[in-house]
């Protein structure tokens, strides 16, 4: 199983930015043009801006696989920035202050930071690193 797995390894990775990227688009266009649920109330309009087209446009980058590296790791500095800012205040752990989504999604732009977007990305035709 392992060796077949690896097999499909560059694949998986370009699924799992796409999937990745897609499903965070969401935190985008929420702050932005509250679709497909209000934004959160506790943002300021400046901030909530702000996030809003980073979220949104770097989730965009990110799906199609273009300057992947670069906009996964601004992405997940923001959301390491927005957990211990937003979260941690009201409790250390994840579970108890309702950061979970934050700490995972953070850590999964960081390994696409390393990773790169894999063989189904824009950055694969220009980039062979």
């Amino acid at each position: 199983m392992t060796a077949r797995l690896e097999q499909w390894k560059p694949e998986i990775l370009g699924l799992m930015r796409i999937a990745m990227g897609i499903t965070f688009m969401e935190h985008g266009t929420q702050k932005l043009f509250g679709f497909p649920v209000p934004p959160p109330g506790r943002l300021g309009l400046p901030l909530l801006l702000f996030t809003g087209v980073l979220e949104t446009l770097g989730s965009i980058l990110i799906t199609f696989g273009i300057f992947t590296r670069l906009a996964a790791f601004v992405i997940s500095g923001e959301l390491a920035v927005g957990y211990w800012w937003m979260h941690v205040p009201n409790s250390f752990f994840p579970i108890a202050n309702g950061g979970e989504v934050m700490v995972l999604y953070s850590f999964a732009f960081l390994y696409l930071a390393a990773a790169g977007g894999g063989r189904w990305s824009v950055d694969s035709r220009f980039i062979h690193a």
